[in-house]
């Protein structure tokens, strides 16, 4: 029986998100482990998705209980979740305020003014900028903007950062979890890591208390994108808690259950390294699979490293949880601006086959050109 089952969830997504093999990506990082995504960027109509909408089918419900006629909320410049909120406003019929903290140390130009803040505009929310700098933790900038909704006359429904830290803010990814062990089910193997970003805590947590229930939760590696590690584990350690007593888990969760990667997440929160910026490119190159140089990006690196270091044993099947985001990347165009017309023309690599090759089956790491001249 699903851990989820006692909740009401309000449908904001497709459903069942894919799992998509990525062969060409798997060759590109020596063919000795198999990797795959499962496409949770790809999960709604929605202003393009994401996993914050997983989060906020559980929220809903609530929200509109509480009478509420105003969704606020917080995050930065180009935040996907204020995005995915002002989303779930439109389709819901509630207004929205969101504040906008300057959590980044970027200055492209446009930086405020394209992808998530454009489409979050476009959707109706009244967004805030201000200037303070990045915490994952409660922020006066949106308590204030709480009690801005009140003395108009409204109802405000405050979801915090995330929706890390929102009592049902864990269980979309809980979800998560058993959906995967129903695909493994159909696919005829089970993965043997799960590699996701984390910031502000609750994906991972809510799929460390799913994947707790069937005691794998240690497979789970959060790559941490938040550079504030102290910060986010405890924030981690608490969503499980709490989560894990809501759905009734039966069962502490370990530390060592709870596996955070500090080694991606410089410069800082927001900024991407070279390496970054590499791994954006090979996932873009091998599998046209779009990564942001916030969140996915840094997880995307994580994994690349990881493989070519030999973590991972040979053989190993790893998914990587593509948590969206890709809109942010307009905001960095600097960075890429002279991809492609910089790159020597070379020839095509041969085909590899889309469908599961088997381990050893995959085009080997030469047949294919060089992403990085």
């Amino acid at each position: 029986m699903s851990l989820l089952a006692k909740f009401e969830r309000y449908p904001l997504t497709f459903g069942p998100t894919p799992i998509e093999h990525l062969p060409r990506l798997s060759a590109a990082l020596g063919g000795k482990v198999q990797v795959y995504a499962k496409r949770d960027d790809c999960n709604s109509g929605l202003a393009m998705g994401g996993n914050k909408l997983r989060k906020l089918e559980y929220i809903v419900p609530d929200a509109i209980a509480s009478g509420a006629d105003t969704l606020v909320s917080i995050g930065g410049v180009q935040s996907n979740h204020t995005r995915m909120v002002a989303a779930t406003a439109a389709k819901i019929g509630m207004k929205c305020v969101v504040i906008q903290e300057k959590w980044v140390p970027h200055f492209d130009a446009v930086y405020d003014r394209v992808g998530n803040i454009l489409m979050t505009r476009l959707m109706g929310a009244d967004s805030r900028l201000v200037d303070d700098g990045f915490d994952i933790g409660i922020r006066k900038s949106w308590e204030d903007a709480i009690q801005s909704v009140k003395d108009a006359g409204g109802k405000p429904y405050p979801i915090p950062a995330g929706a890390s830290v929102h009592k049902f803010g864990g269980l979309g990814y809980v979800g998560f979890a058993e959906e995967v062990a129903t695909q493994e089910a159909e696919l005829g193997f089970a993965f043997d890591y799960i590699i996701v970003c984390v910031v502000t805590g609750s994906t991972q947590a809510g799929m460390i208390v799913g994947f707790a229930a069937q005691d794998r939760a240690d497979r789970v590696i959060g790559i941490d994108a938040s550079g504030t590690l102290d910060q986010t584990r405890a924030q981690v350690r608490r969503i499980v808690d709490d989560t894990a007593a809501l759905v009734g888990l039966g069962r502490a969760v370990r530390d060592d259950e709870i596996v955070i990667n500090p080694d991606y997440a410089y410069p800082a929160y927001g900024v991407p390294s070279d390496a970054t910026n590499d791994a954006i490119r090979l996932a873009a190159r091998t599998e046209a699979m779009i990564t942001d140089p916030v969140y996915e990006g840094k997880s995307m690196q994580g994994l690349i490293d990881l493989t070519r270091k030999g973590f991972f044993p040979d053989g190993s099947r790893i998914l990587y949880a593509h948590l969206g985001g890709a809109p942010a990347i307009n905001g960095y165009s600097y960075y890429y601006k002279d991809d492609g017309a910089s790159l020597p023309n070379r020839p095509q690599s041969a085909a590899v086959p889309i469908s599961e090759p088997g381990v050893r089956e995959s085009a080997p790491h030469d047949a294919l050109p060089p992403l990085f001249p």
